[in-house]
């Protein structure tokens, strides 16, 4: 295809991201009304600050949509710069929330550094397997260069600490290596020695070994480390098929903790019931199924590597965050992408989208 010939933006794709947003805005009110309520005398309080995010963030994708994907590739190491400085800032000066330093307050809206860095990682990687791809079957001159960057940005994340975001951001760059071309034994080999050092760094922070033996055994402490997943399987189970109904939850009366962030699914279930939950999950596997579609048909190498990584970021995340609410896996503090409450997520979900909609549109 030529460079002047372009076609309607992927609609499924579009569709499935909207939906999702919808389904998110909705579902904030539901599990937030009580605690704002109670916290503010506003039920309305995160459902308006999730307003301000989907508008800016709808915005951005619209406008995105309409510029050259091609020209973030000038851009990449710009990008990590950026992104590189505000994970410094939000270490020095950020809010502290629950012994966590992650948001930069901008006053209309609290920035995560840590998504934007995900986003300037994704599109780094793919600016730097697209100009040397014959590269990236060799360790040094291939592997090399985009783990050292990715090291980098896992290291800031888990000083703020933000072991599930460094988690995801580490396996969002694992699938862009293989796509672009890494062979497996070198996968192999940094799996081999990354996974002993994953094993340190859990054992060093005895809230993360806790995290572990309540996945395990939730039941052993009922009271304590497993009462998230406890609640959690709780809201999910009693919500049967069909859900108690929009608004019904009873696990959002200060039973179920972080239930419009990142147990907001277990939520949605016990609401919505297994119905529910299964559309969402059925939209996510929609917008991975297009995104993946949108990087085979991108007309070049860059966009092609560029929508994997998109595409992966998203789904990844929403993968690990339903595995944790529902037991699958142990609890990281992910939320669920273009549903959980969070402007910055939501924003660079949004953004995500709307360069994958403009490479659709110059696909072949």
């Amino acid at each position: 295809m030529s460079q002047g010939t372009y076609r309607m933006p992927d609609f499924l794709l579009f569709a499935a991201a909207l939906l999702l947003v919808g389904i998110g805005l909705v579902m904030v009110y539901s599990a937030s009304s009580v605690m704002a309520l109670a916290e503010t005398g506003d039920p309305l309080h995160y459902l308006k600050r999730q307003l301000v995010g989907v508008v800016v963030g709808t915005i951005a994708m619209l406008v995105i949509m309409q510029v050259d994907y091609r020209i973030y590739q000038r851009v990449a190491i710009a990008g990590v710069a950026l992104a590189y400085i505000l994970l410094v800032i939000v270490l020095l000066q950020g809010a502290e929330i629950a012994g966590s330093k992650r948001w930069i307050n901008l006053g209309f809206i609290n920035l995560q550094p840590s998504e934007l860095a995900k986003l300037a990682l994704v599109n780094f990687m793919a600016a730097y397997a697209a100009s040397r791809p014959q590269d990236m079957r060799l360790f040094w001159k291939g592997l090399v260069p985009p783990l050292l960057v990715t090291a980098g940005f896992f290291g800031l994340i888990m000083l703020e600490p933000d072991f599930g975001t460094a988690a995801s951001m580490a396996g969002t760059a694992v699938i862009m290596l293989f796509a672009c071309g890494a062979r497996i034994v070198h996968l192999a080999g940094l799996a081999a020695t990354a996974l002993p050092l994953l094993g340190v760094m859990i054992w060093l922070e005895p809230y993360r070994v806790e995290r572990i033996l309540s996945f395990v055994d939730p039941w052993a402490d009922p009271m304590n480390t497993g009462w998230n997943i406890i609640q959690s399987l709780l809201a999910i189970g009693s919500g049967g098929l069909f859900g108690l109904g929009l608004g019904s939850s009873r696990q959002k009366f200060f039973y179920l903790p972080e239930q419009h962030t990142d147990f907001i699914f277990a939520i949605l279930s016990e609401e919505l019931g297994l119905l529910g939950g299964t559309i969402t999950v059925l939209l996510f596997f929609l917008l991975a199924w297009r995104g993946f579609r949108v990087a085979l048909r991108a007309p070049d190498l860059f966009g092609c590597f560029l929508a994997v990584g998109i595409t992966s970021m998203i789904t990844l995340q929403a993968v690990l965050n339903i595995g944790v609410v529902s037991g699958v896996l142990p609890v990281t503090g992910l939320t669920l992408p273009f549903i959980s409450f969070g402007s910055s997520s939501l924003v660079v979900s949004l953004v995500g989208v709307g360069v994958l909609l403009n490479i659709s549109k110059r696909g072949e």
